[in-house]
């Protein structure tokens, strides 16, 4: 069977891969290379087999677990020598302190990442906001996604962070996915390629390393595998086209790590319910030697339920390096994996080949992240500098590109001096947007619509809780019947604050204009009121099919009269090529 199943996967040479090299610095000599090398070299040489094994494990550190917890990270930093940590909740002064100790207590200074998709925020409150992918994937101007990630990565650097695990290349196809959705760039695989290449570079360009997640495609399911394994049932040839499309077209790009999910994979894998975390025909047979990638293939976090609830710590590791990862993320049972991979060592199972394959992989990345050596961070005015206008200009920015409109079939855009009503919905706070709009703007609540002048323009405000990525984007009965109520006698702009999916089963048919700002916080408010005001081009492009009518690459363009360098109004229809 799985001779046959090696066969049928050559079907993914229908597009030629040559080996891909992993992560390195951009014009690198070649004395530097071979110094590298020789720092690698040495340094393994130097390495116990313990410690060896050791450089295989992340472990997590937060620091609102309370002091035993802290303690435990301690010891296994100290007695286990973790060839990193994955930074989670959430006093960044405090996590600086700690990496600072534990770097320290290390032989080999430590690979130190986290989950910072929309940046460091993700995991530290006080942090700024970047927008999720799916905001990003609104954006024509792919060099603002750079101009992002860069910020992210300063902020990184910042904290002693080397790793940042983004972005998701996950083409999100399926509206009802509870896990992936605002996490992916959109539904079209050519934009999340292009969205995805952008954010790498803008992490590796300044020396953060990046990785493309979740290998072979998390977009397509409707199980949250924190909770239980989600399977992806497609054939191979939708598998090629669709989910493994950017994780082949961007390994070639030099992106340094690759991060694989916990799904089963029927047509990948053979073995009934094997997660491709731990499945070798997945990454050995077809990420290694099939697509040819080099770089650090990392495991998702090894406490999520999809693997936690049927394997002990310590096995679950073992079986994971068994299967071709060089890294195990969140890893349960540090001591107990360790043992393990060594049995299997011992037994002729794995090689030491393999173990100095994946150690001198590391040792190489760390190299050339700087990690040859350590120099503290200083935790002084962290959460300001985190956290600061130049933070808030950029995101407002990109909050602005991403803007989308579907429709003015009145032309009722720009509003600037104009007398309009505006009604907010749905559960979130909308006071932001409603300052921003100018005085001419009369609130009415949804109980008072039967107050306002027939044929007046009213903006109907759909503000979605996005406290996490995760909330529900469906509007409820009630707001969709008041926005049926304003179309009878009013001019309606309808705006979207969340996830553009809102409209999936919304009757837009009657609304004159309808805009996406894709997310309810400060920045996309302020955002959409100065778009709204005609301050600023509106010129975003839906990144995601959400039904028959609205499907990715729509919009239109609307460039107003005040924008610099443009003497007119421009409308055009133009998709995103």
């Amino acid at each position: 069977m799985k001779k046959l199943l090696y066969t049928s996967l050559f079907v993914f040479s229908l597009i030629s891969f040559t080996a891909k090299a992993q992560y390195q610095p951009k014009n690198l000599s070649k004395d530097d290379l071979k110094k590298a090398h020789r720092w690698v070299d040495k340094t393994y040489r130097s390495l116990s087999q313990d410690e060896k094994l050791g450089q295989l494990f992340i472990v997590a550190l937060y620091t609102n677990k309370g002091e035993d917890y802290i303690n435990q990270i301690r010891n296994i930093v100290v007695n286990d020598k973790i060839g990193g940590l994955i930074l989670m909740q959430d006093d960044a002064a405090r996590e600086i302190n700690l990496v600072n100790e534990f770097q320290q207590k290390s032989k080999i200074p430590m690979m130190i990442g986290m989950d910072a998709e929309w940046g460091l925020f993700q995991r530290i409150a006080t942090a700024h906001k970047f927008p999720w992918a799916m905001t990003l994937g609104a954006i024509q101007d792919k060099d603002l996604i750079y101009k992002m990630s860069s910020k992210i990565a300063e902020d990184c650097h910042r904290m002693g962070i080397n790793w940042d695990f983004a972005p998701v290349v996950d083409v999100n196809t399926n509206p009802n996915n509870p896990i992936i959705g605002n996490r992916s760039f959109g539904s079209e695989v050519e934009n999340v390629i292009s969205s995805a290449l952008s954010y790498s570079n803008g992490l590796q360009d300044n020396t953060i390393l990046a990785a493309i997640k979740h290998f072979p495609g998390h977009g397509d399911t409707s199980t949250d595998s924190h909770l239980d394994l989600p399977v992806v049932s497609h054939s191979l040839e939708r598998l090629n086209t669709v989910e493994l499309a950017p994780f082949k077209a961007l390994m070639d790009k030099g992106i340094g790590g690759v991060m694989v999910a916990h799904l089963y994979v029927p047509s990948l894998e053979s073995g009934k319910g094997i997660p491709a975390s731990v499945s070798k025909n997945i990454i050995t047979g077809l990420l290694k030697d099939k697509l040819g990638y080099k770089g650090l293939i990392i495991t998702d976090a090894l406490n999520m339920g999809a693997v936690a609830n049927k394997y002990k710590p310590g096995e679950l590791d073992a079986l994971a390096f068994k299967a071709g990862n060089d890294i195990m993320l969140f890893s349960q049972g540090v001591s107990e994996g360790k043992k393990l991979i060594q049995k299997s060592i011992e037994k002729g199972e794995i090689s030491q080949s393999r173990v100095e394959e994946s150690v001198k992989k590391i040792l190489l990345t760390k190299y050339f992240l700087g990690l040859d050596t350590y120099s503290p961070k200083n935790p002084e005015n962290i959460n300001s500098d985190l956290n600061n206008d130049s933070h808030k200009i950029l995101v407002q920015d990109l909050y602005a590109n991403a803007l989308t409109l579907l429709k003015d079939d009145q032309k009722l855009l720009p509003i600037a001096g104009k007398q309009v009503y505006y009604v907010p919905m749905e559960e979130a706070p909308y006071q932001t947007f409603a300052n921003q709009l100018g005085s001419n703007v009369i609130i009415k609540k949804a109980s008072e619509i039967s107050t306002i002048p027939a044929g007046s323009t009213v903006i109907a405000g759909f503000h979605k809780d996005n406290s996490t990525a995760y909330k529900p984007y469906k509007i409820s009965a009630e707001s969709k019947k008041v926005l049926a109520d304003l179309t009878k006698n009013q001019n309606v702009i309808l705006n979207v604050f969340g996830s553009a999916y809102a409209l999936k089963d919304i009757d837009i048919s009657k609304v004159s204009t309808v805009l996406v700002s894709y997310e309810n916080n400060d920045d996309s408010m302020t955002a959409a009121a100065a778009a709204l005001n005609g301050k600023t081009k509106i010129w975003g492009r839906l990144p995601v099919s959400v039904n028959d009518q609205l499907k990715a690459g729509m919009g239109i363009d609307l460039i107003p009269v005040s924008a610099p360098h443009v003497n007119s109004t421009v409308f055009t229809t133009s998709k995103q090529q």
